[in-house]
């Protein structure tokens, strides 16, 4: 019979985090100060970090230890199940071995808790008081808000304005564990009110929101920012994911051929593929695919530049795909994937060829959730659904082609508290939108002017 699920006893949660800074095809093009130009140094980002995740984001170490701390709070949900989703591969008579990492398990129901629970536990040993961030679609939010309930810090979180009225049960999760919620841009910061003179009906833009936490962190001296996404340090704590599923596919004897995740910023993606990267640099036949919306084209047009991580040009500049910081994508129901730039780690190896990128449009991502969970009961969350639909797809190769493959996908979130979106797509109501060319032109000719060699 075979296995539906492969569950790790906690004594196998992992002690350490992979950091994949050393095995990469080349060194990762350094952050440059947004005023100088000029590499970035640790002093420049202590004003809204804390040493530890400083020291993380530099770091040549290929393993950094997990905080016992961390792994107390880890072990509330983690080691997450390996599922094997053998009605979907029924359903759609294949000869393909579907797996998933199931993130939805944890209590803020995504994987962004294994970043959050760090990141508030190192802000707690350096004496911070509170952390500001931004969301998408809330999932951030909230995984934020639960880490610094847990470590006793106040929380801001500068919600997307659109996703702050398309998801107000994520404001509400936000709300219980002690956060303060804010649609941006708001009349808080400079950078919001700036945003609001310009353009008072913006449905905001994580762009916009990072632009206000950070200005909020970096005004207030007890306060620091928290990043969900794009971060090296953010990425090295998500392996927890893929180095949980490589002991968990050894355990079932299953070598993987398609490893499949989401991507807006990269963090889920990163967290299952990077442990699984020296393999494939090996020379392992493996292929990784991220996936995004039509919507919001970082990875498959965005341009390969130096660029801000924000819309306003706080952030250091950072070398990475993009579609601009000036973008402000269309409120499709894939909030955490409406970001214009990805993380530098994982543009890096979409550039070197060693990750491949493809993009859909919304209606037939919700038409491949809705048949997962008719075939395996559990509802995915709009930006897992992408990777739902490459896996389908993947599967559907496979029996056209007759391949008993194995494809990984990583479940990131559930979408409980996604199912407004899910009425408007049984109300048919979803447009696909694919980013205009012309817009994407104009956006790219605001970069700022950096000289680079690839």
């Amino acid at each position: 019979m075979e296995s539906y699920k492969i569950v790790l006893p906690e004594a196998d949660l992992p002690a350490a985090w992979y950091n994949i800074q050393p095995d990469l095809p080349r060194p990762l093009p350094p952050y440059l100060h947004p005023a100088t130009g000029r590499p970035v140094t640790p002093e420049d980002l202590a004003a809204i970090f804390p040493p530890e995740l400083i020291r993380q984001e530099m770091s040549q170490e290929r393993e950094i230890p997990i905080p016992e701390a961390v792994r107390e709070i880890y072990r509330l949900w983690r080691p997450t199940p390996l599922r094997r989703a053998v009605r979907l591969e029924q359903a759609l008579s294949t000869p393909a071995r579907i797996y998933y990492k199931d993130e939805s398990v944890s209590p803020a129901g995504s994987h962004k808790p294994n970043t959050s629970v760090p990141q508030a536990y190192y802000n707690r040993i350096a004496g911070i008081q509170r952390l500001a961030t931004e969301t998408g679609a809330g999932q951030w939010g909230s995984a934020l808000a639960l880490a610094c309930n847990f470590f006793g810090l106040e929380c801001t979180v500068y919600m997307v304005k659109v996703s702050y009225q398309q998801k107000p049960y994520r404001r509400s999760l936000m709300q219980i564990w002690g956060a303060e919620v804010l649609a941006s841009p708001t009349e808080r910061t400079q950078a919001g009110r700036r945003i609001l003179a310009e353009t008072p009906d913006t449905p905001g833009s994580l762009g916009i929101a990072i632009s206000e936490a950070v200005e909020d962190a970096a005004t207030h001296e007890d306060t620091n920012y928290s990043l969900g996404s794009v971060l090296n340090h953010v990425m090295l704590h998500q392996t927890v994911i893929g180095l949980e599923t490589k002991k968990q596919l050894a355990l079932a004897g299953e070598t993987p051929d398609v490893l499949i995740g989401c991507v807006g910023g990269g963090s889920n993606f990163a967290g299952l593929v990077f442990p699984f990267v020296p393999d494939k640099l090996k020379g392992q036949n493996l292929r990784l695919v991220a996936v995004e919306p039509t919507a919001c084209p970082t990875l498959t047009r965005g341009a390969y530049a130096y660029d801000f991580g924000d819309t306003v040009g706080l952030t250091p500049l950072m070398l990475m795909h993009t579609l601009g910081h000036g973008f402000v994508p269309p409120g499709i129901h894939a909030g955490g994937l409406r970001y214009h730039g990805d993380s530098p780690l994982v543009c890096l190896l979409v550039h070197e060829k060693v990750i491949e990128a493809r993009a859909y449009p919304q209606t037939p991502v919700f038409e491949a959730a809705r048949f997962f969970a008719r075939c395996e009961g559990v509802v995915p969350a709009p930006e897992t659904a992408h990777a739902v639909k490459a896996a389908i797809d993947e599967a559907i190769r496979c029996r056209e082609e007759n391949r008993p493959e194995v494809i990984v996908f990583n479940f990131s979130g559930h979408g409980f508290l996604d199912l407004a979106a899910y009425d408007a797509f049984l109300a048919g109501r979803l447009e696909d939108v694919e980013f205009p060319e012309a817009e994407l032109r104009r956006s790219l000719a605001d970069l700022p002017k950096v000289p680079r060699a690839d």
